[in-house]
């Protein structure tokens, strides 16, 4: 690919709202993401998270978990009970109300049933609703409210 082709990428991504843009032409591709000013990177994030609460004794990934409600915990594999796993059907970032000043859609104990909104995933401006694909009872939430989401990521523990 045109090294003027990348700039011009750039520059776009630069200017407009999007995070990330990627394209292809033929078997070349080009993926740009750009940085929060948060400082964390979106791909980087999920993936500590589990570690951060399997390992509280880590000091810098222990701390955002010492700020959440328990109820808003994530778990780590370990404390994972038995049951159905809900798994994000994409990439985004996870809501667990509707809008800030709501409750959230459900809490772990709740019994829900299949079809139910569980939590809502913005993606690319876009909120899709994550519905509950079985009936039963909500045994763990395993992400917390903003949080970035990668595909196929454990979300509810239904049983």
């Amino acid at each position: 690919m045109d090294l003027r082709k990348i700039k011009k990428l750039i520059d776009l991504l630069e200017e407009s709202n999007l995070a990330e843009i990627e394209i292809k032409e033929g078997e070349e591709s080009v993926r740009l993401a750009r940085v929060p000013k948060g400082g964390y990177a979106l791909a980087a994030a999920p993936a500590p998270a589990p570690v951060a609460h399997a390992e509280p004794a880590r000091a810098a990934p222990a701390a955002p978990a010492a700020a959440l409600s328990p109820e808003a915990v994530g778990k780590s594999t370990k404390d994972v009970p038995d049951g159905h796993t809900v798994r994000s059907p994409m990439v985004g970032t996870y809501y667990a109300s509707p809008s800030p000043d709501k409750p959230a859609f459900v809490k772990v104990g709740q019994t829900v049933k299949a079809g139910e909104t569980l939590g809502i995933i913005e993606a690319m401006k876009m909120f899709n609703p994550i519905e509950a694909d079985v009936s039963g009872t909500v045994r763990a939430i395993l992400v917390q409210n903003g949080q970035p989401i990668e595909f196929d990521e454990p979300m509810f523990v239904i049983s």
